[in-house]
């Protein structure tokens, strides 16, 4: 089973946030799963469904960002997974807006919830998908930007960067990490 963890705020408040890209995520691979429902369990949002011949849990934590973590360990140890099977969606204020970037393991990079994740599972070797929200222009503070939801004129940008992340899920549970790394770590792609 892989574990595929969107993060982002609970409630309607944080909903359209640029904090909530994990979330957003997770409602798109919902919708390609034919997800018919959402239960709750272990402080979170789940459902499951399959993607190719894996069996897949889509977790949205219900605790606020930084306290993803407890969700996440308790997934992992009712389900008895391993941190190698987790997939953490989650956005990154230091990537320009809409590019995504991949990695198997490495620091939160100032992440608090993937930061509250690896502090509770003990390890850095978690597969993270970041999303890039880009940085706010002088003087907003970036724990309101975080907290803002998308302009007009950004949103489709990020419903893109929705889309392709699902895409980068699917193909990280079909063909593996290094083959979602070479596809997706480039520079964001515009419709036309």
């Amino acid at each position: 089973m892989k574990f595929i963890v969107g993060l982002g705020n609970p409630g309607s408040r944080y909903a359209g946030t640029r904090h909530n890209v994990g979330f957003d995520v997770l409602r798109v691979l919902a919708r390609r799963l034919t997800v018919e429902r959402w239960r709750s369990q272990f402080e979170a949002d789940v459902a499951d469904g399959h993607i190719g011949r894996e069996k897949v849990l889509l977790i949205a934590p219900t605790t606020y960002m930084n306290l993803s973590g407890r969700a996440v360990k308790s997934h992992l140890g009712f389900h008895k997974g391993i941190a190698g099977d987790i997939l953490v969606i989650c956005d990154d204020l230091n990537l320009p807006s809409g590019k995504l970037r991949l990695r198997g393991s490495g620091t939160a990079g100032g992440q608090k919830g993937l930061q509250n994740i690896i502090d509770l599972l003990g390890t850095t070797q978690v597969a993270r998908l970041r999303m890039g929200i880009g940085r706010p222009p002088p003087p907003i503070d970036p724990s309101d930007y975080v907290l803002g939801k998308f302009s007009a004129e950004e949103k489709p940008l990020f419903e893109d960067s929705s889309n392709q992340a699902a895409d980068a899920v699917e193909l990280w549970i079909s063909q593996g990490l290094e083959a979602a790394m070479n596809k997706f770590n480039v520079e964001p792609r515009r419709s036309e």
